[in-house]
């Protein structure tokens, strides 16, 4: 018979892990509103582009409307979650999710529509920063890089459901309703954000010390808390000796700043929003339907879904790097081959479908690997005392990289041609692979004290460790 305190113990494990899976499970509909928001428009741009008479140009604004409005609110919501909490500022979000997702839905012209993407993508910039911060502070250490890593499996889930909706009424033409119903999760994540409290860290940056024990008693031991409350309190002094953009005239840390933001910059040269974005335009000029192209990109979300499990499977034990390295030299070959496809394709079904097949394997490559190891390691690369700051900027540098990709890439199809243009990306991301190599560190396996420790050593020895 097992004694009444072991069950109590037991009671208050199952309690604590049923807590911690809450909050990722509530926060992270802000990763699934991020990948609905950016994956819609693939499958809703086919019809907006004769409806309102859309030009290339345009394509690519109304487009990347949405990622300049994301790139301020990745500045503005790391700023705003540390003075007003991480809590109110996701419920914000959430009401800015849903003013932003019906201007779109419910557009009468090409300015309303423009200002709406702007205004959806504060939401999902401010998003992208506060849910992994949320997520980080709120779970136990032993969990927290396979929590914080759910929130990318949530958003490669939301684009993948886009897809589905896409194809569900792609026969339709209703791409109003495409876009409208992702109100539906945006209140979800208001609704349930209400329900939780603010995380412990910011509770304890606020001076309110029992309500930052009374959040860590919820979700771990009362050993665990009390031994956590300490550490936030004298990590928190620490990181409030941080002065920003002062901080770099450290030479290592101005090192560890600039991988960070390359990191970011080459997330995107990927080119993996372009398919995206566009994948049904570009299926269309091999000959495919409309509607059939919207309903292939569904192998796309599907592959990228499997890919970011197997990714998070990976992680900690191939190792970061690694992971990364062959992610990028699987996706420039197959850059290199997407635009071997656009030369030789004569139009037709079959030139359409071998151009999407290159597509999964892309996605299944950048979703494993590039991507999945890049949003990790913005949360865990930065030392304490600048991490706050410099995640903000290198998530900043992230969306203003994705909106010039996005801009830029109909246009660039339309001058270029498709072989053209996918090689212009084989070759920068040639150069990724180079800086990957040569500079980004292993950050598997190492308290953040270690990792700041190896940092500051010479970048051939942070590198080459794994």
């Amino acid at each position: 018979m097992v004694p009444d305190d072991e069950q109590a113990d037991l009671a208050g494990a199952r309690r604590a892990k049923r807590f911690v899976l809450l909050v990722a499970a509530v926060s992270a509909l802000g990763g699934a509103l991020f990948g609905y928001d950016t994956g819609v428009i693939s499958g809703a741009l086919l019809f907006m582009t004769p409806h309102f008479g859309l030009t290339p140009f345009l394509e690519g604004l109304v487009t990347s409307a949405l990622l300049l409005g994301a790139a301020a609110g990745a500045l503005a919501g790391g700023r705003v979650a540390d003075r007003a909490g991480r809590r109110p500022m996701l419920i914000g979000s959430a009401v800015v999710f849903v003013v932003g997702t019906l201007g779109s839905a419910l557009t009468p012209d090409v300015p309303v529509l423009v200002l709406s993407r702007v205004v959806l993508g504060l939401a999902v910039g401010a998003a992208s920063v506060v849910v992994p911060l949320y997520i980080s502070e709120m779970a136990p250490a032993r969990v927290r890089g396979r929590l914080v890593t759910f929130n990318g499996l949530m958003i490669v889930t939301g684009q993948l459901l886009a897809y589905v909706v896409n194809a569900l009424l792609a026969e339709a033409g209703a791409w109003r309703w495409m876009l409208g119903l992702a109100t539906i999760p945006a209140v979800l994540l208001g609704v349930g954000m209400l329900f939780l409290p603010d995380s412990p860290r910011w509770y304890a940056g606020q001076q309110r010390l029992e309500q930052a024990r009374a959040v860590l008693h919820r979700g771990r031991s009362p050993e665990e808390a009390e031994r956590e409350l300490a550490q936030i309190t004298a990590a928190h002094e620490q990181r409030a000796t941080g002065r920003g953009w002062r901080e770099l005239r450290s030479k290592w840390l101005r090192r560890v700043f600039f991988i960070g933001i390359g990191l970011a910059v080459l997330q995107q040269i990927t080119g993996v929003n372009t398919i995206v974005y566009f994948a049904p335009m570009l299926l269309t000029q091999t000959g495919l339907g409309e509607v059939a192209s919207i309903a292939a990109t569904i192998s796309i979300g599907v592959i990228s879904v499997l890919a970011a499990v197997v990714g998070l499977l990976l992680m900690d034990r191939v190792g970061r790097r690694p992971l990364l390295i062959t992610g990028q030299a699987g996706v420039t070959s197959c850059l290199v081959l997407l635009g071997l496809a656009f030369l030789l394709q004569s139009g037709g079904n079959r030139a359409g479908y071998a151009i999407l097949a290159i597509m999964v394997v892309y996605m299944a490559f950048q979703q494993s690997s590039v991507s999945t190891v890049t949003w990790l390691m913005i949360t865990e690369l930065f030392p304490l005392r600048i991490r706050g700051f410099a995640m903000g900027v290198a998530v900043l540098v992230l969306w203003l990289t994705n909106f010039a990709v996005a801009l830029v890439f109909p246009p660039m199809v339309a001058a270029l041609g498709g072989s053209a243009t996918f090689w212009v990306f084989a070759a920068l991301n040639v150069g990724a692979l180079v800086f990957s190599v040569r500079l980004v560190p292993e950050t598997r396996g190492r308290s953040l004290e270690e990792l700041e420790t190896d940092l500051r050593r010479p970048a051939t020895a942070a590198g080459a460790r794994g």
